[in-house]
């Protein structure tokens, strides 16, 4: 089946917020402006009531979360939080690889993967990870890391990529699991990465971990020795070992026997000092005193020359024969004395000690196994000042560079962990600078290194060091960082300079509309405004255009206008600092329910986001608001839920589950309804982190597993999924593990006999206990199904009983159903119903389209664009009238509208048939490229691509 029977069941397109800067800053009160504290009318009395307010909620707070200041300190600190303000806004530089000509950038990498050899892919795949960092869709950059860990050669990056893997799960945050949990897959499997070389066949497989039901491995079997742990210190293992012996090692007054030519083969300078020209060849005693070792370890050191064995109980003997084997180069005993120690590494307190002795004795295995188990163990880990102490100075990463381990890839994740801790941080500075030192010279690391390292120093206001670091990144390719170069030059003062690097910025490449969203900056007036207008045009995605102009209107005293003009993005693309903007702006309008929404909504994208340019926790802005609105109890709130949710109110839905789980935070059903609704505005992690939070306060053990089942089908891993399923089932029958079995087995086309057995899951669903909004999903996926199977009597029944319990999506289903009947006004007259109801409506403009002549569709999609522009259906139908049309410049350009600032896969895919069909071969192979980048599996994509080169070949000769 072609469509997607369950595209209204959960977004997929998982879309991470913004994070530009707030907007409410705090400038200084102008006399008889009517602005700030000195302000008279409606703002002072607004100033006032919230002062006062304040002074009795530090008596009697009732906030559920310990405020971070005291009550009196939160007061003073909110006198002056002042009103929002033009020259206060700025859009924040992305920290990605960034090209102009971001469509070649794609093809180029997918150009790399397919012409790296062996060792260079897992590279070639971690430059596409750099790229995807900057982009809404982080399936993308999850695939390319899975693919880079894939492809992974040496023990280092596969530590790494593995460890990063886990990062983007926050598997941390799942209460009882361990560091050195996997999911199963050799992919992310702790002893996997130990195992050097790339082995296709077993990447895929499940891993040891699993069927040794989490036994800890024996290291000890792997590099040939053996342990016993009731001895001390050391047991012999030959029956046939030598008593007497030939010559004695001797510590003090102490001897241990040992045959001289056993000793020899232990190394060659042994070999060397028994049998060669040295007084040791003569002796039958040799002292070992000098070097510092134990009795103990001699016997471990003879017995080893027997046996090629060893039997340690004692961590102290295998540390002192590590520094004998590196002493006396006995490669075999290090090797054994490596997996011996590694096999010790369980906690964060042992990997930082055993680390050390690791790093100075270049024990490779064991510093592998001790930076595995700090990195799994990240963020966390990262805040501790030891671990910092591993990684940060020149000298430390020089240590880890001389046992195999001063990787790119490994200084690229501290960096990107240390950045979302604190981005002004020392600590954050010196791995980038780290990371600059492991970068290759002239290439996409060195980019992307400087580049970074030069925002950090922006965001610390260090703007001459900024613009240094900026301008090495410039010189080694990344012309991106251009933008750098001139918003330090700004900041020093050299507005005029910063203008002209912009302006010959737009005019030496083609136009994009970041590239007008940062001259704006520099320019005023018209010229401002007339930038900010070409930059939405080009990119309707970018939020500081709106942001400015919602702010210029609100100082124009035209607060309406300013609401309506926040309202563009926030319906299509929601942020923390829209919502805040717009929080602020229904303040001023005395309208206090659409402010506390839209903080309550705020607050579920970001738990610790602070309001007006860091003044206010946005908890306390929550206590202080809710007097001023009507009290709701429970019972008021599930019927707000149930309203909200039936007219498409996502952002309103998102506020009442809020308000819900600040009376009962522990309620996991609410976090995982927040959870459903966060994936519908395409806020990927703030759904992740609900579902994680749902899965901890969950109570049954059948619930915690369908909430970790979501979790692992949501970050790729689908068999992993419908595993926690099967056992959730065999605990107790449920509606959620039903729904999401059948959610899970509908994700691809699906035959007769799959559709029949997806019926029965989600008729089995529909048996179980479950509250009406969940129920209405599953019978709309139901209809949704039987029509695919053309059972259009059974799908309406589905679609009716949905709608007469408020689900009114539904309404798409039955328009869809009279459309195959061939009632083409009723689908079209069903459709309009629910235009009318949706709070969010885009979708159903868009879907209204498909039931009407061509004029009306034309209109229908052209709201749709005005009311979502990334929605890419829209450019793909007027694309194809155009081509019909013969107007193949016109379509292609109305492609590459769209494609700008939404690299889509249908697009570009289309954009390429286009070419290939006006015989225009380059552009085509550059668009197929692009594509397969994005899905190197997409088979039509795949089909063009084989056929574009033939021509291409065929033209050459």
């Amino acid at each position: 089946m072609q469509q997607n029977i369950f595209a209204s069941m959960r977004s997929l397109k998982m879309v991470e917020g913004c994070k530009s800067s707030p907007v409410c800053a705090i400038p200084p009160p102008v006399p008889g402006s009517g602005v700030g504290r000195g302000g008279t009318g409606m703002r002072e009395k607004l100033f006032q009531h919230i002062q006062d307010q304040v002074r009795v909620n530090s008596i009697r707070s009732k906030s559920i979360r310990t405020p971070t200041a005291s009550q009196d300190v939160l007061a003073e600190s909110l006198l002056p939080y002042g009103l929002p303000a033009t020259e206060n806004i700025e859009p924040r530089i992305e920290t990605c690889l960034k090209s102009v000509d971001f469509v070649e950038m794609l093809a180029r990498a997918y150009r790399n993967v397919q012409a790296s050899t062996q060792l260079e892919r897992s590279d070639a795949y971690l430059e596409q990870c750099a790229m995807f960092m900057g982009l809404d869709d982080s399936k993308l950059f999850s695939r390319s890391l899975r693919s880079a860990r894939q492809h992974a050669v040496d023990v280092n990056t596969k530590v790494v990529l593995a460890a990063w893997l886990r990062y983007e799960r926050r598997e941390d945050e799942l209460i009882g699991t361990s560091s050195m949990d996997c999911c199963r897959r050799n992919l992310e499997c702790p002893r996997a990465n130990l195992v050097p070389g790339y082995d296709p066949e077993s990447v895929f497989e499940r891993c040891a971990c699993s069927r040794s039901h989490g036994e800890e491995p024996d290291v000890g079997n792997v590099v040939g020795m053996e342990y016993d742990q009731g001895s001390s210190g050391f047991k012999e293992q030959d029956d046939d070992d030598d008593d007497g012996g030939d010559m004695s090692l001797c510590v003090g007054d102490e001897e241990v026997r040992c045959c001289r030519h056993n000793m020899a083969m232990l190394s060659r300078p042994f070999k060397t000092m028994l049998y060669g020209g040295f007084c040791e060849s003569h002796r039958e005693k040799v002292s070992f005193a000098e070097w510092g070792i134990s009795i103990e370890a001699l016997r471990a050191i003879e017995a080893f020359s027997r046996t090629r064995k060893l039997s340690l109980h004692d961590p102290r003997i295998a540390l002192e024969l590590l520094s004998f084997a590196n002493r006396f180069c006995c490669d075999e005993i290090k090797t054994a004395c490596d997996g011996y120690l590694s096999s010790l590494v369980t906690n964060m307190d042992e990997a930082i000690v055993l680390i050390e002795y690791g790093l100075e004795e270049a024990a490779c295995l064991l510093v592998a196994t001790c930076l595995q188990l700090i990195l799994r163990e990240s963020p966390a880990s990262m805040q501790d000042p030891k671990v910092l102490k591993l990684f940060c100075s020149s000298e430390a990463r020089e240590k880890l560079a001389q046992v195999g381990h001063a990787s790119f890839a490994l200084y690229l994740f501290l960096s990107q962990i240390a950045m979302e801790i604190d981005m002004k941080s020392t600590a954050t500075v010196m791995l980038l600078e780290r990371l600059v030192e492991c970068a290759a010279n002239n290439s996409w690391q060195k980019q992307l290194a400087l580049h970074q390292l030069g925002i950090v120093m922006l965001e610390r206001k260090e703007y001459k060091d900024a613009q240094r670091w900026f301008e090495a990144a410039v010189e080694v390719g990344h012309v991106y960082s251009l933008v750098g170069v001139a918003r330090a030059k700004y900041k020093r003062g050299h507005k005029y300079a910063a203008f002209k690097i912009m302006n010959s910025l737009i005019s030496d490449h083609p136009p994009s509309g970041w590239m007008y969203q940062e001259r704006s900056l520099y320019c005023v007036g018209q010229e401002k405004i007339a930038d900010l207008v070409a930059a939405t045009r080009l990119d309707p995605t970018l939020s500081f255009p709106y942001k400015y102009r919602a702010a210029m209107l609100f100082e124009e005293n035209k607060i309406g206008a300013s609401v309506s003009e926040i309202n563009k993005i926030i319906r299509f693309k929601v942020s923390p600092d829209c919502l805040e903007l717009r929080a602020w702006l229904s303040i001023m309008m005395q309208d206090y329910d659409a402010a506390l929404r839209d903080v309550r909504a705020l607050l579920t994208l970001d738990s610790n986001y602070m309001m007006f340019n860091g003044k206010m926790n946005g908890d306390q802005l929550v206590e202080l608001l809710q007097p001023h609105v009507q009290e709701s109890n429970l019972a008021d709130c599930w019927m707000q839920l149930y309203d909200r949710w039936s007219c498409v109110d996502d952002i309103g839905s998102l506020a009442v589950v809020h308000q819900m789980l600040q009376n009962d935070p522990g309620r996991s059903l609410l976090r995982f309804r927040q959870s459903l609704l966060l994936l519908r505005l395409n806020c990927q992690k703030a759904a992740m982190r609900s579902l994680r939070l749902a899965r901890n306060y969950s109570n049954a053990d059948h619930e915690r597993l369908v909430y970790e089942g979501w979790i692992l089908y949501d970050t790729g891993y689908r068999e992993e999924a419908l595993a926690k399923v099967e056992e959730s089932i065999a605990i107790q029958r449920s509606f959620e593990a039903f729904f999401l079995k059948a959610y899970a087995l509908a994700d691809t086309n699906l035959d007769l006999d799959s559709s029949t057995y997806v019926i029965q899951l989600l008729e089995e669903a529909l048996k179980c206990p479950s509250d009406g909004l969940r129920k209405g999903q599953a019978l709309n996926n139901l209809g949704s199904i039987y029509v695919d199977c053309e059972k259009l009597d059974l799908a309406t029944n589905c679609f009716t009983n949905a709608l007469n319990i408020k689900h009114t999506r539904a309404h798409q289903g039955l328009a869809r159903v009279y459309h195959l009947k061939n009632q083409c006004k009723a689908a079209y007259a069903e459709m309009t119903k629910l235009i009318e109801k949706a709070h969010s409506n885009a979708s159903a403009y868009e879907k209204r389209s498909e039931y009407c002549d061509r004029d009306m569709a034309k209109n229908d999609l052209s709201m749709a664009t005005q009311l979502d522009p990334l929605r890419t259906y829209p450019y793909r139908y007027r694309a194809a009238v155009l081509m019909d049309d013969h107007k193949e410049e016109e379509a292609i350009a109305e492609l590459s509208r769209a494609i700008s600032f939404k690299p889509d896969l249908q697009l570009l895919h289309l954009r390429a048939a286009f070419h290939d069909s006006i015989g225009n071969p380059a552009f085509t192979l550059r668009d197929c490229e692009a594509a397969l980048c994005l899905d190197p599996g997409h088979a039509d994509t795949l089909d063009l691509y084989a056929k574009a080169l033939e021509r291409a070949k065929e033209q050459q000769h």
